[in-house]
């Protein structure tokens, strides 16, 4: 079994250069295998990644969520991103292997199109579609209620949480010291993220499908 995300930047087309956007989100599903074969982006602002382990999934969206809302945008507000990222992640079996990811197939793209093409009936910007019905709506309201939160997450919040969920072995203070600000900023950021109940989701997300697969 493996993961499959499809996503797309929400309102990239109102930013004069997708270069801001662009050369970050290739730097980071890039750490998940080469393109095009694991990762590709196409339509200018779609995109797909392969995960080998279906536990690793969840975070490796939030991990996208997180950088996106971190970018910073010259032309608009400096507080807040006007782009936002949406996403859709399918567990199953993969069996067509091809050198591009668009050319690869099997149930893990098939339920990751089908949920990606919901997302915007459903007003959701992350979901998840496997094997495990009941399961799905289970995680897909934590997911929803998670993103009332993530959606509106200003730069400095997906900044710290960008660090937070790129390297959880580092304490506060590491972090701040990378983010260039004190430990005590850090702390309010994190609640201000709801940082500790993303984590925690995150780990029920890994605990269960781990129990499921």
């Amino acid at each position: 079994m493996i993961a499959i995300i499809t996503g797309d930047i929400i309102n990239s087309r109102e930013l004069k250069s997708q270069d801001i956007w662009i050369k970050p989100i290739k730097e980071l599903l890039g750490k998940w295998g080469q393109a095009p074969k694991q990762w590709e982006i196409f339509r200018g602002d779609s995109f797909q990644l392969e995960i080998a382990d279906p536990a690793e999934s969840l975070l490796a969206a939030l991990q996208i969520k997180a950088l996106i809302k971190s970018l910073p945008y010259p032309e608009e507000n400096k507080r807040s991103s006007p782009v936002d990222v949406r996403m859709a992640i399918g567990i199953g079996e993969k069996t067509h292997n091809a050198d591009r990811i668009s050319e690869s197939n099997g149930e893990a793209f098939v339920r990751s199109g089908e949920k990606f093409e919901q997302l915007k009936s459903e007003m959701v910007t992350l979901a998840i579609n496997s094997p495990w019905h009941e399961w799905n709506g289970e995680m897909n309201l934590y997911l929803k209620l998670a993103g009332i939160q993530m959606d509106s997450w200003s730069i400095s919040s997906g900044e710290l949480m960008s660090e937070m969920l790129s390297n959880a072995d580092r304490t506060q203070a590491q972090i701040g010291e990378i983010l260039h600000i004190n430990q005590n900023s850090v702390s309010k950021r994190y609640k201000a993220a709801h940082g500790e109940d993303i984590l925690a989701m995150e780990k029920l997300f890994r605990k269960k499908i781990s129990q499921l697969i």
